[in-house]
């Protein structure tokens, strides 16, 4: 289903965005990453990492957003983006949550080339929290919240569909 948001955005909703557990998690962390991509069928790229996280005993998915079709910015002449929010919980540190964010953008063949650049996955840490407290960080590999969240549609919008965090 797609629901019309503006004349440059729309929200999709699929089997899995969105997405409620009914399970309950004890996993430390609570955790909201942005997923984003343009870049080959990128709605069936983000149900992979959506299954692959689900199977991956280290996070517990919670909830996720519907997905918003957005266009680019910074680097403007690309093509228009899907995001969307993943929550889940999990016991690695925020920095462990990184690399295996990172491996995951691997394993869907990201590539690095310039800031804002085409992107088959992108995966951003926005917030974390552990015991219901807001975690801040500011290191040279992550900073939380993330910078710049509260500028992107791409964010807002679809946080406005997260009741679980």
């Amino acid at each position: 289903m797609k629901k019309r948001i503006s004349k440059e955005l729309n929200l999709y909703f699929t089997n899995n965005f969105p997405y409620k557990s009914k399970k309950t998690s004890n996993k430390k962390y609570s955790v909201v990453i942005g997923i984003g991509g343009n870049i080959g069928n990128t709605k069936k790229i983000f149900n992979q990492l959506f299954l692959d996280l689900k199977s991956d005993s280290r996070f517990s998915i919670v909830q996720t957003s519907p997905l918003l079709k957005n266009p680019p910015f910074g680097f403007l002449e690309q093509n228009y983006f899907l995001n969307a929010l993943i929550v889940f919980k999990t016991n690695l540190s925020p920095l462990r949550v990184l690399d295996a964010m990172q491996r995951y953008e691997n394993r869907f063949k990201r590539k690095r080339s310039f800031q804002d650049a085409p992107r088959t996955l992108d995966n951003d840490i926005i917030f974390i929290k552990n015991n219901n407290t807001n975690i801040k960080l500011n290191t040279k590999r992550l900073i939380v919240p993330h910078h710049g969240y509260k500028q992107r549609d791409s964010v807002l919008i679809p946080l406005k569909y997260i009741t679980k965090f």
